[in-house]
């Protein structure tokens, strides 16, 4: 989703130095049939333990959801709202089936990323507050800010201190960038989150509110946050249809319920995708005729109107060295396929 047109039906193949570069839309289908491929692979397989498996443990079944969750995450990339829905029905249906990345597993050097950076040579270059002043998000989650997302039903105060980064050191860190803190690659949120938003958008509101509650009943146990944070206030109750009426939940413009729903949602995203890709895919897929119901972050509504940074740049060293590469990158202003 990044770069756009990449090489990917020739890449790796020893015998070929110069790869195509296959179009975006190409891309995705050749992954999603790479998925389809592994999931009947995985069907036909026996079950048992595999300890080299550093996710799943050789578990078939989570491997199979978490390979539907992909899909439907690479099929809501292309705005295919009623396969993403099909997809997601068959992806992962727990957060005990959570694909992550976990720190620890090593005798050194296996650590959070975040923190890993920090307590190197980068102090002070991630964090989510500048001079005093705190980013979107934590806005967002701050009861007391003009931005808060914080209502009758719900209480985000851990999870504001479970996201707030001491960027002076990895180590000052007992959050979301804690030494040994997993970080999120293929979730239970995000497959609940997009059959919300794919329910409703192929129906209605009352289609997609379930899975959005889902979620909410998963944080309510505390489940978004680690034990460091479990003693702070936090409550997710779930939502009616009518909280989303003219003046509730995300509707203090008089949109029709549904859009406030999908409001909501996508704020869900925005906030439980911290530190994975969610946010900024999303701020590009809803740009040209959703930006109603996106979340008016920076990368959507910033300081100035645009142009918005829409794709990472080619490495030069593939740009210099593959003869099948563009004569020179399309810049990071250029919409990708998908979002064009």
């Amino acid at each position: 989703s990044l770069w756009g047109d990449i090489p990917f039906s020739e890449a790796g193949n020893p015998d070929i130095s110069d790869p195509i570069f296959d179009s975006q839309i190409a891309v995705y289908a050749s992954a999603i049939s790479l998925l389809d491929e592994g999931i009947s692979i995985l069907n036909a397989a026996n079950s048992g333990s595999i300890p080299e498996d550093i996710y799943f443990s050789g578990d078939k079944a989570n491997w199979i959801a978490a390979a539907n969750t992909l899909k439907a995450r690479f099929y809501l990339h292309q705005k295919d709202y009623p396969s993403a829905f099909t997809a997601a029905q068959n992806g992962i249906s727990s957060a005990s089936g959570d694909m992550m990345y976990k720190p620890g597993n090593a005798a050194s050097g296996d650590n959070n990323l975040f923190w890993t950076i920090l307590e190197g040579s980068r102090s002070g270059d991630i964090g989510n507050s500048v001079d005093g002043v705190e980013s979107y998000l934590i806005q967002m989650l701050d009861s007391g800010n003009a931005l808060s997302r914080n209502n009758a039903k719900t209480d985000e105060t851990a999870r504001k201190a479970y996201y707030t980064i001491n960027s002076s050191t990895g180590s000052s860190n007992s959050g979301i960038i804690e030494e040994n803190e997993p970080q999120n690659m293929v979730t239970y949120f995000e497959n609940q989150l997009i059959l919300a938003e794919s329910a409703a958008r192929n129906g209605s509101l009352a289609d997609g509110l379930p899975y959005l509650n889902n979620v909410r009943a998963w944080m309510n146990t505390g489940g978004h946050i680690n034990s460091n944070f479990q003693d702070q206030s936090y409550s997710y109750l779930a939502y009616d249809a009518a909280d989303f009426d003219n003046g509730g939940i995300e509707n203090t413009d008089g949109i029709d319920s549904k859009s406030a729903f999908l409001r909501e949602v996508i704020e869900e995203r925005y906030v439980s995708g911290f530190g994975m890709h969610i946010p900024y895919n999303d701020s590009r897929r809803l740009r040209k005729s959703d930006s109603s119901i996106a979340v008016p972050y920076v990368l959507v509504n910033g300081p100035q109107s645009g142009p918005w940074p829409e794709r990472m740049p080619y490495a030069t060293t593939e740009l210099n060295s593959n003869s099948n590469a563009p004569a020179e990158d399309p810049g990071i202003f250029t919409k990708t396929r998908v979002n064009q």
